[in-house]
């Protein structure tokens, strides 16, 4: 029987609607299926892992550690952040609330706390100290400059503004789900465990994995009896060897001493690199800046597994492992150093081992498995130079304060018109300018504008000049890092591959809107999520909406990023579409 035209038309929409709607059912199905099985969650972050180096180590991985992720995996190549800030915090608290920076709070590692009239650390907290992991402590240099701001030795998750998916995960299984950040650095520990779980760090002061009152009224017996080993300490004297046998087997073989190197006081510009004494003082630092630092962090996460029994029931846990090491490596030598290779070849042998022991233990078919960065990495100034990239730099702190003066007296005689400078932030005493008779508003327009021209910047701009200057891709990035109440007078944008930090033993930083700092790794692996590879632009902070869509949950409460469509788990076809454990 042949329909009209009109009519077999609206069949086959009819049909269309049909078919749409039974393939939703069976993915909902299939997706309540997927979350019935899941019994672990493991978020692991790399600080400071830019996505093109899983490209360029990728021939020299085993086959259980980044290759497993990158063949079993929904494998997103081309993920940017979308604020400007790329610090360690700004990207941790985005991958963990779905949010942008101007909404989570986190707009930096340090910014101007008003009430106190001083600069802060993200996560400080004088309510809730850190508790003593033993009796005496050595006081040793940080890897991260920005704890030197930091007033009190106390931590907690209080200045995050907002809601995690690990605190959402905790509050929609009514406080059952076990819920765990652990991490070399305080503030990755902290952001991803969120308001409501446990989050334990790496302390470069001992070398012991420490906490705060906030989390813990004493050390749980494992954590205790593991800083009893005092494993940090048993590589003193010892030396940071190449993995593989001779430099020539490596891709950056010819890349082992470059005088822009930083010798972190006898750690050395070349290999092999040799660790301090225990009572020297910057023995935690080294290992946190060698493949080490991420293999006890490892070891660790094993314990935690163990001893706080994650994924030995019905409800899914949460553990959070966020990497140091490749950041203070990439810090001292720079990303495409000989360093930064074998630093990630080992943290892939540590990856695979940690894997094959949750396969042992949990399954990894249920274990929902995400892996993305906080930041990527600029190169080495001096680097691209000698390549042929003439126009690259070293902006330091005192000397965006020196010029900001030097406008300021200039243009309206004002003596020492900045109060602070942590980039990105110049904050200007307005006080002093207003009992001068001055209007703040007109001189940090003014300020901004001369900025600009200033060698090694490409922008300064205002919260005015956000709403009032020509819309575009890095202003936008600026406004998704403004916050009212923490953002500075004028946020100055460095020119590409230009350094903007203090002088010091850094050679490389990160921090600015440019792609080496917002390109990172999205991966989803585990379970039945498909293998495959994705060159469409995302966010990382759709990995907090997609981890929920894959539990049945709704997402954090003022996440702003989309669920990823494409690692929504297909119907279970056959046995070839599961997940193969890493051999």
């Amino acid at each position: 029987m042949e329909f009209p035209i009109r009519t077999r038309s609206t069949w086959l929409r009819f049909g269309s609607h049909i078919a749409g709607l039974l393939l939703c059912i069976t993915l909902s199905h299939s997706a309540a299926t997927f979350a019935a099985e899941q019994r672990l969650v493991l978020q692991l972050t790399v600080d400071g892992l830019r996505a093109d180096l899983l490209t360029r180590y990728a021939d020299r991985f085993g086959n259980g550690g980044f290759r497993y992720l990158l063949d079993h995996g929904t494998v997103y190549t081309n993920a940017h952040y979308q604020h400007a800030n790329t610090e360690t915090i700004v990207g941790h608290a985005t991958l963990a609330t779905g949010a942008q920076p101007s909404t989570h709070g986190m707009t930096g590692n340090v910014w101007y706390d008003a009430d106190a009239g001083e600069l802060s650390y993200n996560i400080e907290d004088p309510n809730h100290p850190i508790l003593p992991s033993r009796a005496e402590t050595k006081t040793g240099e940080q890897v991260d400059p920005s704890q030197r701001l930091a007033r009190t030795q106390g931590r907690s998750p209080a200045a995050l503004l907002t809601e995690t998916f690990s605190d959402k995960l905790f509050i929609h299984t009514a406080g059952r789900a076990k819920v765990f950040g652990i991490s070399g650095k305080d503030r990755s520990a902290v952001a991803m465990a969120g308001h409501m779980g446990k989050a334990l760090w790496y302390s470069t002061n001992s070398g012991d994995f420490v906490t705060s009152t906030y989390y813990y009224d004493d050390y749980p017996a494992w954590v205790q009896r593991w800083n009893d080993l005092r494993k940090a300490e048993s590589y003193a004297g010892q030396y940071w060897e190449l993995l593989l046998d001779d430099p020539v087997d490596y891709l950056l073989g010819q890349q082992d001493d470059r005088p822009f190197e930083t010798d972190l006081k006898g750690y050395g510009r070349t290999f092999p690199h040799q660790f301090g004494t225990t009572d020297g003082g910057l023995l935690p630092t080294q290992i946190m800046a060698s493949p080490v630092g991420d293999r006890l962090l490892a070891d660790f996460a094993r314990r935690l597994i163990e001893n706080e029994h994650l994924g030995e029931d019905e409800v899914p846990d949460y553990l959070s492992v966020s990497f140091s090491s490749i950041d203070a490596v990439n810090h001292f030598f720079g990303p495409s150093s000989l360093e930064n290779e074998d630093a990630m070849l080992q943290l892939d042998r540590t990856l695979a081992e940690l894997f094959s022991f949750i396969d042992k233990r949990i399954g990894l078919n249920n274990v929902i498995i995400v892996l993305s960065a906080d930041h990527g990495m600029a190169e080495i100034p001096e680097y691209v130079n000698e390549l042929g990239y003439a126009n690259a730099g070293r902006l330091y702190s005192d000397t965006v304060v020196d010029a900001a003066n030097r406008i300021g007296q200039s243009e309206f005689d004002y003596l020492e018109v900045v109060r602070f400078y942590y980039r990105p932030y110049l904050y200007l005493d307005n006080q002093k300018i207003a009992e001068s008779g001055g209007s703040p508003s007109v001189v940090r327009n003014a300020l901004a504008l001369a900025l600009t021209k200033e060698a090694g910047i490409t922008l300064a701009t205002t919260a005015e000049g956000l709403v009032t200057l020509p819309d575009s891709k890095l202003l936008r990035q600026i406004r998704n890092t403004y916050h009212p109440q923490r953002s500075g007078d004028i946020y100055v944008v460095q020119a590409p591959y230009w350094f903007n930090f203090d002088r010091g033993p850094v050679a490389a930083m990160h921090g600015s809107p440019w792609s080496y700092d917002t390109h990172v790794p999205v991966i989803f692996a585990g379970g039945r999520i498909p293998a495959q590879k994705l060159h469409r632009l995302i966010q990382p902070a759709d990995v907090a909406p997609t981890l929920a869509a894959l539990l049945g949950m709704t997402p954090p409460a003022s996440a702003e990023g989309r669920t990823l469509l494409e690692v929504m788990v297909q119907p279970r076809m056959s046995l070839q579409t599961q997940a193969v454990p890493p051999g």
